[in-house]
């Protein structure tokens, strides 16, 4: 059975790789603008994003509008067979409308509104900036939306941010009205009673603020969820002009790393195709292979927002940046593996930050296809045109996807309830770190995974993992249950099942509605501190075969068995011999609760005996030495394997007796595999049975 979707543009039927490209800002350099389009032939890039930040250079004055350049631009990208995604340029206002409109500039939870200045600077609710914007859109659209170098819409650029103002105050009330109806439900949710704080009118009610109230963790929620609501709106503000003239032309908005300013879930129906932003911080101390395993959660998160389909990497670098803490060079080979990486996950692009260095300004140091210097003659180019060398190569993988049969519950509103909790370690709950531990060990296995929310439809996995989901929303646990019931495997930890939607504890025991499917109650748990440790010493004969002890930290939780097994407990404190590693058999699956923070090589252990239960499906039957993965693309006929080495050393792996071709040397592959430091080797099999 087929699994392949459409390019994301039916005009360029093959991997897209380009950049950012920023023209308006060497207009006095007319021979610059030449020689770009030669270094983006040579470097085998065939899209790139323009007019990103562009809206000075577009309309110099209110209701002037300076079309011209991008003419010439789009002109000569279509007669040299290079394409656009064609941005709005609402990420910046210019300085004419911030002066005469004061209102479009966001004001802060400090209530003072800003200068202009900076990006992402404006009001989303401001009806002088919608109106404005909607201008511009429409004025783009009109002129380029049937132009022939362009094959879509990139509109704004990495939304972010909240106002605080007059205009964004009313419409969080009405929000809330909306939400709850009655001013005696919203002081239930938040409830409000605490600190005397019960509302007996609307116009009480005012956004988070320092100057204000911080402390209800419930408001705070919903001021989140308002500010995510309020930009997906300005987000379809913005499409609207341009889908009323061109309906069928591909539209995104690019995300960030690990961003938790929105939930990007709620943005997944009204894009087209979801595009991210890619900064991986290689060759720090963690090591190549703690980064890779890192950068692949992301892009199995984005891949996972609108069910498989093949995104795109919207912006990378070729070399360093100029932001990160200490802006560190590739090495060799990395440049590559990072590029593919992405297409291994479910990319259909590779694409950078930028294709020309800025003169000046906050980014002239920033990594670039094009340095200062101007030419071809640099190492970095060069990694450029192999990684475009390579991509043209996979053009047949274009549209495949996969279907893991994993997991993992990675939840935005979850995330914004445990940063508020106030307990049970201040000193760090860690919830990034432990999606990270739980994570690794499907990486490291060559076990293809989807991050999801919890409103996501569990049906068609095998394992479904769920740290710390401390915040279980209304009908999720039940779904969770029905899950295990009809043979799933579930895993969950500690700090799990303790508040509702609205962030109101659970009443009647702890993990609320996960505990007939755990089979277990949550009586106490014990913080422990920095240098603290405990022991979770598995049981003799235990159901999983492993044996010894692992050291527990930070998180034990005390438990009572109300129908599971034990299969680990607790060595020392007053809690010695409770329950530390639990299973229960509902139905025809499994539920494993993992009550203490445990150092590795528990979840190796831990993880490996699930794969081995369920069967989960792996990229290759293979063994997989220490930081070397894998990850499948397929398309129903041909399964498309990615071999990639993030261990620092080189590295050679057993085929595991299927005849593979080797894409990139175009021969067939022979076993053993030979992967270089920071290699790749992309490898072609006819369809796996499942």
């Amino acid at each position: 059975m087929s699994v392949k979707y459409p390019p994301i543009s039916s005009k360029v039927p093959r991997m897209l790789h380009g950049a950012d490209y920023n023209p308006e800002q060497w207009q006095r350099y007319p021979d610059i603008l030449a020689e770009d389009i030669r270094l983006m032939k040579l470097a085998r890039a065939n899209v790139m994003s323009v007019g990103i930040f562009a809206w000075t250079a577009l309309e110099p004055e209110e209701g002037a509008f300076t079309f011209e350049w991008l003419d010439r631009l789009l002109d000569s990208f279509a007669a040299n067979g290079i394409y656009a995604f064609l941005a709005t340029p609402s990420g910046a206002r210019p300085a004419w409308m911030s002066r005469k409109y004061p209102e479009v500039l966001r004001v802060g939870a400090n209530r003072v509104r800003n200068l202009h200045g900076f990006r992402h600077n404006h009001c989303y609710t401001s009806p002088v900036y919608r109106e404005k914007v909607s201008i511009m859109n429409r004025k783009l659209a009109e002129r380029y939306a049937k132009h022939p170098a362009v094959i879509g819409w990139h509109i704004s650029n990495e939304y972010g941010g909240d106002c605080h103002c007059e205009l964004c105050r009313d419409a969080f009330r009405e929000w809330l009205r909306a939400k709850y109806g009655t001013l005696e439900a919203l002081n239930h949710a938040w409830w409000a009673s605490f600190w005397s704080h019960t509302f007996t009118d609307w116009s009480q009610l005012e956004p988070p603020s320092p100057r204000g109230e911080t402390q209800v963790h419930a408001m705070n929620l919903d001021w989140r969820r308002f500010v995510t609501d309020r930009t997906l709106d300005f987000y379809k503000h913005e499409l609207a002009p341009i889908r009323e003239l061109e309906p069928d032309m591909p539209a995104t908005a690019n995300f960030m790393e690990d961003f938790d300013g929105l939930d990007y879930r709620k943005f997944a129906d009204a894009l087209d195709v979801v595009s991210w932003d890619s900064y991986p911080t290689w060759h720090d101390r963690q090591g190549d292979a703690a980064v890779g395993a890192w950068t692949a959660f992301n892009h199995d998160f984005y891949r996972a927002l609108k069910g498989g389909r093949p995104f795109m990497l919207m912006e990378s670098t070729p070399s360093n940046t100029n932001w990160q803490p200490v802006s560190k060079l590739k090495g060799e080979n990395m440049h590559l593996l990072a590029s593919l990486q992405a297409v291994a996950h479910g990319a259909d692009t590779v694409q950078y930050f930028q294709w020309r260095k800025s003169r000046g300004a906050s980014e002239k140091l920033h990594g670039a296809v094009v340095d200062h210097a101007g030419h071809e003659h640099a190492r970095v180019f060069r990694d450029v045109a192999s990684v475009g060398e390579a991509l043209e190569k996979l053009a047949e993988v274009v549209g495949t996807s996969v279907k893991p049969d994993v997991a993992i519950i990675h939840d935005t509103e979850n995330r914004w309830a445990v940063q508020d909790a106030q307990g049970p370690r201040n000193a760090g709950l860690h919830l990034k770190e432990t999606m990270q531990s739980f994570y690794r060990p499907f990486w490291e296995a060559g076990v293809p995974v989807d991050i999801v929310g919890m409103d996501a439809d569990f049906s068609g996995y095998k394992v479904l993992v769920a740290p710390m989901l401390y915040m279980v929303r209304s009908g999720v646990g039940e779904r969770i249950e029905r899950f295990v019931e009809a043979g799933g495997t579930f895993v969950a930890t500690y700090w799990s099942g303790i508040a509702d939607e609205t962030d109101l504890c659970f009443l009647g025991g702890f993990p609320g509605p996960l505990r007939k499917t755990l089979g277990i109650r949550s009586e106490e748990l014990d913080a422990l501190h920095d240098g603290q440790t405990n022991e979770a010493k598995l049981v003799d004969g235990n159901a999983l075969g492993l044996s010894g002890s692992y050291e527990a930290y930070e998180l034990c939780d005390l438990i009572h068995l109300e129908g599971a097994e034990a299969l680990a407990v607790y060595g020392s404190d007053f809690y010695a011999g409770r329950p530390a590693l639990t299973v229960n058999n509902l139905g025809r699956g499994k539920a494993y609760y993992v009550a203490s923070r445990n150092k590795e090589p528990f979840l190796a252990d831990f993880i490996g005996r699930i794969l081995e239960e369920t069967g989960a499906l792996r990229a290759i039957g293979s063994a997989l030495p220490a930081g070397v993965t894998a990850q499948l693309r397929t398309d129903g006929e041909s399964d498309y394997v990615f071999l990639m080495n993030f261990s620092g050393e080189a590295h050679t792996v057993e085929l595991d007796g299927v005849s593979y071709a080797d894409l990139l040397a175009g021969v067939p592959a022979a076993s053993p595999i030979e992967l270089e430091i920071s290699g790749i080797r992309v490898l072609k099999r006819a369809r796996r049975a499942e």
